[in-house]
């Protein structure tokens, strides 16, 4: 199955050959791509053939370690279905599905190579459905994916009216590269979870799409901790009048860990609104980070509320912290927009304030790394995850000496 974005043709203008006493005509850029000039307009396709051969300098790209996702963005996957197991809860059903159901890329479809190779890899497709009868929490569990390439593609559909929470659950061994589309219905108030805890060597490549429909309510939330390579990029689209999105962030690198999230959200639609929050922590030689926010308020935008803001604690040296926010605006009749980003080290205020009451140096840099971090965990929700994702802080915590950065 292929599907090609209607508006990626390109023109030139024509190259005008008159030239008189010696003097040419300008050209014009003739022969030249133009440029995508609006974050909507990028090329999208199902097919990976479509798309350039991946070599670090495309700007979706040029901030990942390319020589170590060959395999996903051009080398066969194991496209069968995932092994998985899921909790069982009220009004939510579990399906495989053809690639041919019209529901698969009703949502979204693929704007990288990588993403294009899982879908045409994917022979079936995981369908989560969630019913408006009852308030439902689910668990997915994959620990047992294995050290194979493989491709996923699950869609999470949640009814008109629902109220739902879907959390996937990812430990173990993997090689994934897999898409994600989540669908709110009218009213329905959907929270998905994703929470990344692979084995070291682990490499997990997702593209996740959203649409948020008419009074719909979604909460996304990334939690990266565990892997090798960690790169996901969430889009949402607030298709319909009274939607909004709030997409939560939290990552933890370690030495040599690259963990990368491409962020979009696409404001389409009247009296919308986004709030997205990203926040990560950085020690160890070689730890990278890479955040990007985009965020459109199209011509139809008119009343959108939108605010995007990323933050990184920097522990030790030689790590980096990219943070990359852009905003984009056609329409003037908004109630507000804006973006942050912030990179640097302890607040020496707060070190001072835990130091005065009898704390040791080394120990008020944690608490203010947990106290940091700790506004996306009570955003969650969910008390039992909570306290894994706490601990599991306090794992990583404990193994690092957070060295001042004077």
């Amino acid at each position: 199955m292929s599907l090609a974005s209607p508006d990626t043709a390109t023109t030139t203008t024509p190259t005008t050959t008159t030239e008189q006493h010696g003097i040419k005509a300008h050209s014009n850029g003739a022969g030249r791509v133009a440029p995508v000039q609006t974050r909507s307009a990028r090329f999208k396709s199902t097919h990976p053939e479509d798309f350039e051969a991946v070599n670090g300098r495309e700007l979706d790209w040029k901030h990942s370690p390319v020589a170590k996702l060959t395999a996903f963005t051009g080398g066969d996957l194991d496209g069968s279905r995932f092994p998985y197991s899921a909790t069982e809860s009220a009004g939510v059903s579990f399906s495989w599905i053809p690639v041919t159901d019209p529901r698969v890329g009703s949502v979204g479809i693929p704007e990288d190579r990588a993403s294009a190779n899982a879908w045409s890899a994917a022979t079936e497709v995981l369908l989560v459905s969630i019913g408006a009868e009852d308030v439902s929490e689910v668990t997915i569990t994959r620990d047992a994916l294995g050290s194979a390439p493989r491709a996923a593609h699950i869609i999470i559909e949640a009814a008109p009216f629902s109220k739902s929470t879907v959390i996937i659950r990812n430990t173990g061994a993997a090689q994934l590269v897999e898409n994600v589309e989540i669908l709110a219905g009218e009213s329905a108030n959907l929270s998905v979870i994703s929470v990344q805890q692979w084995n070291a060597d682990a490499v997990h490549l997702g593209s996740h799409f959203a649409r948020i429909g008419r009074d719909a309510n979604l909460k996304h939330a990334l939690v990266s901790l565990g892997g090798d390579v960690i790169r996901i990029n969430p889009s949402a689209h607030l298709a319909e009048a009274g939607g909004s999105v709030e997409l939560l962030g939290l990552y933890f690198a370690d030495a040599g860990q690259h963990i990368e999230q491409q962020v979009y959200v696409f404001h389409d639609a009247p009296q919308t609104k986004s709030r997205v929050t990203y926040k990560g922590a950085l020690q160890g030689k070689g730890a990278r980070t890479v955040w990007i926010g985009d965020v459109l308020i199209g011509s139809k935008g008119i009343g959108t509320d939108s605010y995007e803001q990323n933050r990184n604690l920097v522990l030790s040296e030689g790590t980096r912290a990219d943070s990359i926010p852009n905003l984009e605006i056609e329409t003037g009749d908004i109630a507000g927009a804006g973006h942050a980003s912030a990179t640097g080290r302890f607040d020496d205020e707060q070190l001072f304030y835990l130091q005065a009451r009898g704390i040791n140096e080394e120990e008020a840099r944690k608490l203010v790394v947990r106290g940091f971090l700790n506004e996306i965990v009570q955003q969650l929700h969910v008390p039992a995850l909570e306290a894994d994702i706490h601990a599991a802080l306090d794992s990583e915590l404990e193994n690092v000496h957070i060295a001042s950065l004077r």
